[in-house]
């Protein structure tokens, strides 16, 4: 009999098309849900006959609760290498193989950039426009050269918008409570002497940072706050290291710029959520790893990981 592997929030339906699933063909049956399932009760109905789930990215926490719903769950496999919403000790103790993938930091460096410049520039409003018969030209766009860019986080990925910001010919500044002077000068941006002067001194400000105890709620309204009126402020990592409820303040006073965001603390966003009418706000839904070559990773890194666990050899292990 064969296995059943459930592919979660398969949004496009592509994950059975993007990489060859026949090397398990014979062995496992590929069953995509292309409808995010957020409550547990639904989750734990729709798994139950699987014993094989792809999860994408945090999308959907395992906590232990859910995990004892899944008795015949034996191969969990997340995308990527961290995933802080599976219990590891739960699966461990269920019998519950836990695996991850391979992926890619240059996607969300590439839609960094997208947001950025299309704040800095209009073209949502300006497309609209010409596209409706519209002004021609009702915006002033912001010049990137000379101006300061902001980074909250100078690893892989604020290490690589850092390095595109210079290109541009921009000042270049980074802050993290964890930033060395060694590290700054290897990228070539300046090491900021604080938060609050970074925050005060940029044109533009992009978060880069890992969510966690120290960093939920680290951009808050004193932060924002600090912010020129003329700036604007990108999140491409966690929603939670920016408290939601004072940027949508600060849009909403035009206390900012602008702001361009992927993450939001409710995924997929609900219809009636502030964020999808939020004036000064250039958003789009959670597109910062979603591009073929990362997909490309994900599922043939889930392919490797179902071949390797069938052989009774799993590898990739998580937790």
């Amino acid at each position: 009999m064969r296995l059943r592997c459930a592919v979660l929030d398969d949004y496009q339906g592509v994950a059975t098309e993007v990489v060859d699933w026949s090397p398990v063909a014979d062995d496992v049956e590929v069953v995509g849900f292309r409808e995010h399932l957020a409550d547990e009760d639904a989750l734990a109905a729709a798994l139950a006959d699987f014993e094989i789930v792809v999860t994408l990215r945090e999308r959907v926490p395992f906590p232990a609760s859910l995990l004892a719903r899944l008795p015949r769950l034996k191969l969990l496999i997340a995308s990527g290498m961290r995933n802080t919403v599976i219990d590891y000790v739960a699966a461990e103790a269920q019998g519950v193989t836990v695996c991850g993938t391979p992926s890619s930091s240059t996607p969300p460096v590439e839609l960094t950039w997208a947001l950025l410049l299309g704040l800095a520039r209009g073209l949502v409003e300006e497309n609209g426009a010409l596209r409706a018969g519209g002004s021609w030209q009702s915006t002033l766009g912001a010049d990137l050269h000379g101006r300061r860019l902001g980074l909250l986080g100078l690893g892989k990925i604020g290490g690589r918008v850092a390095r595109v910001g210079l290109a541009f010919g921009m000042r270049v500044g980074a802050w993290s409570r964890n930033l060395t002077e060694e590290r700054a000068e290897e990228v070539g941006v300046e090491r900021a002497a604080s938060k609050e002067e970074l925050l005060a001194s940029s044109d533009f400000v992009s978060v880069h940072l890992a969510l966690g105890e120290s960093t939920r709620g680290l951009v808050g309204a004193a932060e924002l706050a600090l912010l020129k009126p003329t700036a604007y402020l990108v999140n491409t990592s966690r929603a939670a290291i920016v408290d939601q409820d004072a940027l949508l303040a600060a849009l909403r006073e035009g206390r900012i710029a602008g702001a361009g965001v992927d993450v939001f603390d409710v995924e997929p966003l609900p219809a009636d959520h502030p964020m999808r009418t939020a004036p000064r706000l250039l958003a789009t839904p959670h597109l910062g790893y979603v591009s073929r070559a990362n997909y490309e990773a994900y599922y043939g890194g889930a392919v490797e990981d179902i071949q390797a666990f069938l052989t009774g050899r799993p590898v990739r292990l998580l937790g």
